[in-house]
């Protein structure tokens, strides 16, 4: 039987795995960033010629490895470097084993406090999630060429500010966190709805993103914005066998059949919001994670409270200035007050320069229309939505949207 075909996921996976051994073990998180980029691209030609080795990741950090040395051994390498090589040895962490942190600390290395807050959110979206310039691009509403700068601008700067591969201390953890967390929010949403690609979701991607968050819960138990962000993803991650029909059709939260929704990881996530929002003001994922949690509890579509709801949208409303959020919050607006109010809401944003290339603005405004009646002007904009998103998955369900706007839920 011939292997399976390699996929991008599959060698995003490895990433952090390659290449947080590579830098454990050697130190130059730039060059062994290059080092990894290359071997990837080796497997991805090599592979579907020659089958998939039996240990994919213990080949690709051989390869990497390989192409290190030969970049360390270069004139240019070896001028920039020569006085600056000593493979660094991580330090013992009481509570970590190193086969456990590697990619938490890969995440703390690429949120280096040398660098602008940006210029960390690109970095370790491209090493520890492993997505490329234009996912990155997309997840932060910022273009293509401006976040492969920011990525060389920091692996640079990286370099330059001496960091080694290592946990911060904790005095430390304090001026990386936000970023940290940041990050981590952006690859479980990337996993829980892919920028692009035939099917809706990367599970792998959403799980890897909970795997951290569970490690940084367990090292800061008492943070409530940790707290928060592990149940945002856990209610979230809830519903996943649900969100798809046959053929990996999209089905939208008030269609989804909830005797499938993952009830367990519901139960862990109410009760981590819970201790969350007791340990102090509420903040954004705090907030995020009440939300989840009030449509985790409803037993049916029409169940949902969403006078809270909108009530928790205004909350979040004043602690981001997120353009993602006011779109959520119209169509909260919209359940409780009505389609017109909910697009008052919408034209507030309407001309936001972060949403210019997201087709969210216009999906919300066909959905708004539809509840309203108005199908002829919800099927242009479903349409128009559909032409702006690059998941196949979503494209095929505005379309069908389109075609029957009066099937949208009221």
């Amino acid at each position: 039987m011939a292997d399976p075909p390699v996929t991008a996921e599959h060698l995003r996976d490895l990433v952090p795995q390659v290449l947080g051994a590579l830098v454990r073990r050697y130190g130059h998180f730039d060059t062994c960033e290059d080092a990894v980029q290359e071997a990837l691209l080796a497997a991805a030609t090599q592979w579907p010629a020659q089958g998939v080795p039996e240990e994919p990741r213990t080949w690709l950090i051989r390869v990497a490895s390989r192409r290190l040395v030969d970049l360390l051994r270069s004139e240019q390498a070896r001028t920039r470097r020569e006085a600056a090589w000593q493979p660094p040895v991580p330090p013992a962490v009481s509570g970590w084993s190193r086969d456990q942190d590697d990619s938490l600390t890969l995440l703390f290395l690429c949120c280096h406090p040398a660098l602008s807050a940006p210029a960390q959110l690109a970095l370790t979206l491209r090493a520890v999630g492993g997505l490329s310039t234009a996912e990155i691009g997309r997840a932060l509403l910022t273009p293509e060429p401006t976040v492969a700068q920011r990525i060389s601008r920091a692996k640079a700067k990286v370099r330059e500010a001496g960091a080694t591969f290592r946990l911060p201390a904790p005095e430390e953890f304090d001026e990386r966190l936000d970023v940290v967390l940041a990050v981590l929010y952006l690859i479980f949403t990337e996993g829980y709805v892919g920028t692009t690609g035939d099917t809706l979701d990367r599970v792998e991607l959403s799980a890897e993103a909970i795997r951290l968050t569970r490690l940084l819960h367990a090292r800061l138990p008492g943070r409530g914005d940790v707290g928060g962000l592990l149940a945002l993803m856990l209610l979230t991650h809830a519903r996943r066998d649900a969100r798809t029909g046959p053929g990996g059709a999209l089905v939208p939260l008030d269609e989804q059949d909830r005797t499938r929704w993952d009830r367990a990881a519901i139960a862990e996530g109410v009760t981590l919001v819970t201790a969350a929002l007791r340990a102090g003001p509420p903040g954004f994922y705090q907030l995020q994670a009440a939300i989840a949690a009030v449509h985790a509890e409803a037993p049916r579509a029409r169940d949902t409270d969403w006078p809270q709801i909108l009530a928790l949208y205004r909350l979040l409303g004043a602690v981001t200035d997120s353009p993602v959020v006011t779109l959520n919050r119209a169509v909260a607006e919209a359940m409780v007050h009505g389609p017109a109010a909910g697009l008052a809401v919408l034209d507030t944003v309407a001309g936001d320069p972060r949403l210019a290339r997201s087709h969210r603005p216009a999906a919300v405004r066909a959905h708004l229309l539809a509840m309203s009646g108005a199908h002829v002007e919800a099927a242009r904009w479903f349409r128009a939505a559909a032409r702006l998103t690059t998941n196949r998955s979503e494209q095929r369900f505005l379309l069908s949207r389109a075609v029957d706007p009066a099937a949208t839920p009221r």
